[in-house]
């Protein structure tokens, strides 16, 4: 001992006693996370088991069994209810409109006037060019049989040699008009398109990618196989919506993050938040007496299922569209109180809260324009159509058309924005209330910090004896 206070000052020891309880501090904040107690375990076992439960039943219950009403009653042949198979253009060729009957249509944009329409002949369309294109069918039980679609010069779609397309069939028309054109064939773009995304998810996300575009896969299928034909049959889509929604979430969030504590924390928060959209929605659609019914999709749907009430699957739209982002927020909020845990584990749950609550704010103030700027894309044509109209600003806003897109917007966000201090108060009380105590006494924090000043205290006055 004394050869070691020879060759260090006095001062010395004091120093290797600041080493080690510094080196201790550091690799406690630097670890792993501190693991949920078994009671905190129990308490959120206690509440998200029994929903889980309820799902599940909810599920079981509200199956749809059997054949669904559009199959058992046979196809209406209105709109996307129409047979349809593949087909083909064999070959494309300009013929006089006079020639094939093909009466000049009326402008389909402001300001065209007929010479523009019947080309630079201005003949009042008896020597205007039409489109012949020779349509072949390459499916079903009339493969092989072709017939002519005519284009007009005007028209917003025009046909090319070898393109795909889907075909409109109608059993019931005469012969030669039994086929029409309904729509272009677009497979092989959409699957090229999807398969990029997936390529870019598990390039960037990695397994947790995979994850990912396992559990989009699990939320489409429970809206095709559950939501959509549930609500067919003729249950509540308000009560259908609650419960596909809930067990999107469940499985989204688990498979995504894990079965843990945070992602308990963020179910929780997504799952209180969802009820607030619950409620606001109910209450302002009725308040405000939206029918749901402003659409042609709508109205075709209510013409064809009189049975499916459209204000309760307006409000069911709202809960859907809100879950999505909602997972985004209390997933962000949950792991940014953890990560602030894990980086100073002597903070308050004043100074945890403020610090998440800072994230939070700008998260929400990117994500509620995010939303809006959403839903302007997808009305535009609405929205333009206003302004051709003049309207003022009054009008356009009360009109129902527009009155249903302002409210799920701002129910939606405002479930948005509750969201963030609700899961960041869940959050922050989990981590705070784990802090494990430590052997001198005190919780892990300012006690452990005085543990640790009281080790190196004692070291100092055990090597100041042999002095």
């Amino acid at each position: 001992m004394t050869a070691i206070q020879q060759d260090h000052p006095p001062e010395q020891p004091r120093s290797s006693d600041q080493a080690h309880g510094h080196g201790h501090g550091h690799s406690h904040g630097h670890g792993p996370a501190t693991p949920v107690s078994t009671r905190l375990r129990k308490v959120i076992a206690a509440v998200l088991i029994p929903f889980t439960v309820a799902v599940v039943a909810g599920l079981i219950v509200l199956w749809p069994g059997g054949t669904p009403d559009h199959k058992a009653n046979g196809r209406s042949g209105l709109g996307f209810d129409q047979e349809t198979v593949a087909g083909r253009v064999v070959k494309v060729e300009e013929v006089n409109c006079a020639d094939v009957n093909a009466q000049p249509q009326a402008p389909t944009e402001p300001g065209q006037d007929s010479a523009a329409q019947n080309g630079a002949s201005g003949q009042g369309g008896k020597h205007s060019v039409c489109e012949k294109a020779t349509i072949e069918v390459t499916s079903g039980k009339d493969k092989g049989r072709t017939f002519p679609e005519i284009v007009q010069p005007n028209a917003s779609r025009h046909f090319s040699a070898g393109q795909e397309l889907k075909l409109a069939y109608a059993p019931k028309a005469p012969k030669n008009l039994q086929y029409s054109v309904s729509d272009v064939d677009r497979s092989m773009p959409m699957a090229l398109l999807a398969g990029l995304f997936a390529l870019a998810v598990v390039v960037v996300g990695r397994l947790r990618g995979v994850f990912a575009l396992v559990a989009l896969a699990i939320s489409f299928g429970v809206l095709t196989l559950f939501i959509l034909p549930a609500i067919l049959q003729g249950s509540n889509p308000l009560v259908v919506a609650v419960v596909g929604g809930s067990a999107i979430m469940l499985l989204a969030l688990y498979m995504c993050h894990g079965l843990t504590a945070r992602t308990s924390v963020a179910v929780l928060g997504t799952l209180v938040s969802l009820l607030l959209i619950g409620v606001l929605g109910s209450l302002f659609i009725g308040w405000a007496s939206l029918t749901g019914n402003t659409d042609d999709q709508t109205g075709l749907v209510h013409g064809l299922y009189p049975h499916i009430e459209i204000r309760g699957l307006l409000l069911a739209g709202v809960i859907i569209g809100s879950l999505g982002v909602l997972d985004d927020v209390t997933v962000t909020q949950t792991s940014a109180v953890w990560e602030l845990r894990d980086a100073d584990p002597t903070a308050s749950r004043r100074t945890l809260y403020g610090a998440a609550m800072r994230i939070g704010r700008d998260h929400i103030a990117s994500v509620v324009n995010t939303l809006v700027l959403a839903y302007a894309g997808a009305s535009l044509p609405l929205l333009l159509l206003f302004s051709i109209a003049d309207s003022g600003v009054g009008a356009v806003a009360t009109s129902e058309i527009v009155a249903e897109e302002i409210v799920r917007t701002l129910v939606g966000s405002i479930g948005l924005v509750a969201s963030v201090p609700v899961t960041t108060a869940l959050a922050v009380l989990v981590v705070s209330a784990d802090r494990a105590p430590a052997p001198g006494g005190g919780a892990e924090g300012s006690g452990a910090q005085g543990a640790r000043t009281g080790r190196g205290g004692r070291g100092r006055r055990r090597r100041a004896k042999p002095r």
